[in-house]
């Protein structure tokens, strides 16, 4: 226990001293909110895997695998598949054209000034969105946090969450976007060290590959079958793979394309990504699969990667605590890795979208950068309320989330790099009936069923990324061409980013 507090109190401290050292850095919005476009192919690939996979990389998708078999698999399937259709069609467009359309800071305004939108529809409708999806995104983190620490220590979850929230909070409030990088490239290396070498050890231990295949049921690792051995539905390989088509649609994940030094630098960065996202979610995978195993009958899924950890190193020496300590830090860098992105970009939807878009501009920079912090404080504020509950589920509440955003947006960023015809009103059409199709897919009791009403999604069985992400496409491309086209200064600035830098920067 000494070992494992001394291991977390270091771990937490270098993060601090990382927002600390940037606090000085960030004197401006772009560079509270964006690094001022700086971000080498390193760190911007690091801190893009980091971001994404988050704790529910070792929580919610071990514990998936470990719960209902290697048919899950289907979901990291998808994953790998669009990190790679992101980084290929997304990133570099996304970089020229962010800094052509008025050199925006974040995704709301990247849309108000690619369509012109003299009226701040997209942006507040964006804003809006960020709002509700990325505080139920950043409870998810801080659930996890507070998993974490209570199963570590044993200290009651409501104090083990906001101890994780508050150091969550303290860089991210001080060193903005930079220190969240940076901190997230560490968060990254912790997370793969995790993530690969504790399924190793319990394949090890387990008798290898073929004491797995012996011991697991039927279906386990038949990735068409479910545990029990029955065919897996069409419905469940469809969700799996749709999760892929969130990416298209993720702020904390896109800003980071925005933010990258130049051009040049998304090649190396993509690749370094592209590599650790099938890394992770193999072993993830593998963890889940050799968890079934090494940790059999557990009643919270969850929990299995904690479980595993403590059952192979936590058995009094210390020469095995340290590493054991290390790989604990592992799953808290995953869960810190996204939360603190979820804050900062919810942050900036609160001060640069709404307060300073649309409310009042007459203020100085400096002041919108307090603002900006204060901001941060709130949206933690509100998400710590949130995941006071514990028994909220992680895997549900990163799902809604990862769906309502690419819902949202991922049609839309896709049409609006890449189609010239699409106009304002398609785009606000496309996020207003991307975002209300996932509310009503997972949450209203609209479709009869055997014993009363249920939700879209109980009925069907399907994960509301794919019929949202449908819907949104459906409703941008009917109401462009059903509307005027779009004026012709935002048609030629749509060609020069279209088209190849003449000079390199």
């Amino acid at each position: 226990m000494i070992t494992s507090i001394v291991i977390f109190a270091l771990y937490m401290t270098v993060l601090i001293f990382i927002g600390i050292f940037f606090f000085k850095k960030t004197p401006s919005l772009p560079d509270y909110f964006l690094g001022g476009r700086r971000l080498g192919a390193p760190v911007a690939a690091f801190s893009t895997h980091a971001a994404d996979m988050s704790g529910w990389l070792m929580l919610s998708f071990t514990g998936a695998v470990y719960a209902y078999g290697m048919g899950q698999i289907w979901i990291a399937a998808g994953l790998a598949l669009g990190t790679f259709l992101n980084w290929g069609f997304l990133a570099k467009r996304l970089r020229r054209y962010s800094v052509m359309a008025g050199s925006s800071i974040t995704i709301p305004e990247f849309f108000e000034n690619r369509f012109g939108d003299s009226s701040h529809l997209l942006r507040f409708v964006s804003a809006g969105f960020i709002l509700i999806f990325f505080t139920v995104y950043t409870a998810s983190g801080f659930i996890a946090c507070g998993t974490l620490f209570s199963a570590v220590f044993g200290i009651d979850y409501q104090i083990a969450m906001l101890a994780g929230a508050a150091v969550i909070l303290v860089y991210t409030f001080l060193g903005g976007f930079r220190a969240i990088s940076w901190a997230d490239l560490i968060h990254d290396m912790m997370l793969l060290a995790a993530i690969i070498g504790v399924p190793i050890i319990m394949l090890h231990l387990t008798g290898g590959f073929t004491g797995l295949a012996r011991s697991a049921g039927p279906g386990f690792f038949n990735v068409m079958l479910d545990k029990t051995g029955k065919p897996l539905p069409a419905a469940s390989i469809i969700s799996g793979l749709s999760w892929g088509l969130g990416y298209f649609g993720m702020p904390h994940i896109l800003i980071r394309f925005m933010a990258v030094k130049n051009e040049k630098t998304i090649l190396p960065a993509a690749v370094i990504s592209g590599f650790t996202i099938v890394v992770s979610l193999g072993f993830a995978a593998l963890a889940g699969a050799a968890g079934a195993v090494f940790v059999p009958g557990s009643d919270m899924p969850e929990n299995m990667f904690i479980t595993a950890i403590h059952k192979i190193f936590m058995n009094g020496s210390v020469f095995l605590a340290v590493p054991g300590s290390i790989f604990l830090c592992g799953v808290l860098a995953a869960i810190m890795s996204t939360a603190d992105s979820h804050i900062m970009v919810t942050a900036s939807a609160i001060a640069n979208d709404i307060y300073r878009g649309l409310v009042r501009t007459e203020h100085s920079d400096k002041y919108f950068l307090r603002f900006s912090r204060v901001s941060v404080v709130i949206i933690a504020f509100i998400a710590c309320i949130i995941a006071t509950d514990r028994n909220s589920s992680i895997m549900f509440l990163t799902s809604v989330a990862w769906s309502g955003f690419g819902s949202c947006f991922g049609a839309l960023m896709l049409l609006s790099l890449y189609w010239k015809r699409i106009n304002l009103p398609g785009a606000a059409a496309g996020i207003i009936s991307g975002g209300v199709t996932v509310i009503i897919w997972e949450y209203i009791s609209c479709v009869p069923g055997a014993s009363g009403w249920i939700t879209p999604r109980e009925a069907t069985g399907l994960y509301s990324l794919a019929p949202a992400f449908i819907i949104s496409l459906f409703f941008i491309v009917t109401v462009s061409l059903a509307t005027k086209a779009p004026p012709r200064e935002v048609t030629e600035k749509f060609e020069q980013a279209a088209s190849p830098p003449i000079f390199e920067e």
